[in-house]
């Protein structure tokens, strides 16, 4: 932005003075008018929480994300004329207990470029979420953030790391080309989505999604598949649906992952949540169950047939306005066999078979 109290008129010639600021003025409104929108947005979370990890002890913090993840980005669209745009988002994550941002990249969350038409659909390039991701949100009550999420109990997206198998493409894929279906297909949506390895281990990949919603009643189904070292790969399968009934909504989804390790050993996670949302007062109150059923690794491994793990948790959001909210969550994460799994980071060292709890008392505001 231009102030022009900044810029002094000459003293020995005012008017050219003038005439320069206004052909600033000028300059800077045309290239407004080539961008039809341009818009910063960003999330703070922050939230009190204590985490008991087994025989490890109890962690108090503060931490963050626990309703939604802490972000700052911008996006825009430029308007191609009969309802066509193309667009751009970048988002980086924000710590709000520390100020700090992702250590390795700034635009960690997303980065990409797009063109769309309302008649034949979105072509996205860049660095996105994955399909499966993107469903895992849509059916958690918890949206994938907090100590009651579906990623602390699914071992692809969780410390066990996706099985052992060393694929980068869980939450987010770079270099990714996806295309997405018109939005007027009577409800129908999909989105089919690949990215080369261009080097990096892991980074290969291919997931479709495709599904059917009307706001009240959403059911999808979804694969992907990664190809790790050795060329051997790391697959996913997903199926979810909510229906809303306004008094409540009725959430599930069921979450397979396997791994042909170079052993030959095939190891799998079979995962079900059932989740409800039931709107109180000003605000939501959230559940959900989750079982996770491990099977194929060795024995003592974390990934062998006694190496299950099972979650409840329960959370209330209370919505002071549209943009900020107090939220509670309490959780527990019961650990079968060789399992570690966690509700949130905490002390480290619980051991296998051991339980997880935790609680937190969190503030979110969205601008």
């Amino acid at each position: 932005m231009v102030h022009t109290d900044s810029i002094q008129p000459s003293r020995e010639n005012p008017l050219k003075q003038k005439l320069f600021v206004s052909a600033v003025l000028l300059a800077l409104g045309s290239a407004a008018s080539a961008q039809s929108s341009i818009i910063m947005f960003g999330v703070l979370d922050a939230d009190v929480r204590a985490v008991k990890n087994g025989s490890a002890g109890t962690q108090k913090q503060l931490g963050t994300d626990g309703l939604t993840s802490s972000r700052l980005g911008w996006r825009g669209a430029e308007d191609l004329g009969d309802g066509a745009k193309a667009s751009f988002w970048l988002e980086a994550s924000v710590a709000p207990d520390t100020g700090t941002a992702n250590a390795t990249r700034f635009f960690n969350r997303r980065s990409t470029v797009s063109l769309s038409d309302p008649r034949l659909g979105e072509v996205r390039l860049g660095r996105d979420y994955t399909p499966l991701f993107t469903a895992y949100a849509v059916y958690d009550p918890f949206g994938t953030n907090g100590l009651g999420e579906i990623v602390n109990n699914t071992a692809g997206i969780s410390i066990i790391s996706a099985l052992g198998s060393g694929t980068q493409t869980l939450t987010r894929s770079d270099n990714m080309v996806s295309y997405f279906l018109p939005p007027n297909l009577g409800g129908v949506y999909g989105q089919l989505s690949v990215a080369p390895s261009e080097g990096v281990t892991g980074g290969k990949f291919v997931s479709g999604r495709l599904g059917w919603g009307n706001g009240t009643f959403d059911i999808s189904a979804g694969v992907a598949q990664a190809t790790v070292a050795g060329g051997n790969k790391f697959k996913q399968a997903q199926i979810g649906s909510f229906y809303d009934f306004k008094v409540v909504k009725i959430s599930g989804q069921f979450v397979q992952n396997s791994y042909d390790t170079p052993a030959g050993g095939d190891r799998k996670q079979k995962t079900l949540q059932f989740g409800v949302a039931v709107p109180v007062g000003n605000g939501t109150l959230r559940a959900d169950y989750i079982n996770g059923n491990m099977s194929g690794g060795a024995v003592g491994s974390g990934f062998g047939d006694a190496d299950d793990a099972h979650q409840m948790a329960l959370g209330y959001q209370y919505n002071l306005s549209k943009r900020t909210a107090l939220y509670t969550t309490v959780s527990s994460l019961k650990n079968k066999g060789a399992s570690k799994l966690i509700v949130a980071a905490g002390k480290p060292g619980i051991k296998g078979g051991e339980t997880s709890t935790g609680y937190d008392i969190g503030l979110r505001h969205t601008f």
